[in-house]
């Protein structure tokens, strides 16, 4: 009987001793598992992107922007930051098509180039993903007579 017990002392120590130099699953922690990162989440991302270049008045086709507005003003509601940014995600890359409006007397092909490199650089900076394109249409220009009609009150509260 005290041989066994010995060969089990042995063999329990030698166990240890290996797990001590190898390690379970090998490699760098960070790459075991994968990361998905969902289109809303790159579009949230583009969308404040695009929104911080100076000459975008505002994200969205007009119809997208009303309905927008109406959306609102509900009570709990929340502004639409995907509004206007349309993604598709790959596993390591991703593509943009943006709508924005601009502002009267702006370069558009200037706000455009701005928007577009603060948008790649936003996108891959936060996820890591290759922006292979951003496409832009811009679906209409924001006149300063146009701010006073947006800014009155409602007739009904």
């Amino acid at each position: 009987m005290t041989d066994m017990t010995a060969g089990t002392r042995a063999s329990t120590s030698e166990l240890h001793k290996d797990s001590q130099t190898t390690r379970r699953g090998g490699g760098d922690p960070g790459t075991r598992g994968k990361t998905t990162i969902a289109d809303g989440v790159v579009e949230k991302i583009a969308g404040l992107a695009a929104r911080d270049v100076p000459g975008v008045h505002a994200m969205g086709s007009g119809l997208s922007r009303t309905l927008g507005a109406v959306r609102d003003r509900v009570p709990g509601g929340s502004k639409s930051v995907t509004r206007g940014v349309k993604a598709e995600v790959g596993e390591v890359q991703t593509a943009l098509d943006l709508e924005i409006v601009v502002e009267y007397g702006v370069s558009i092909g200037e706000v455009s180039r701005d928007v577009r490199e603060n948008v790649i650089a936003a996108v891959e900076r936060m996820t890591g993903l290759e922006v292979v394109e951003v496409n832009i249409a811009v679906s209409d220009v924001k006149l300063p007579e146009e701010e006073e009609e947006e800014q009155e009150q409602p007739r009904i509260q």
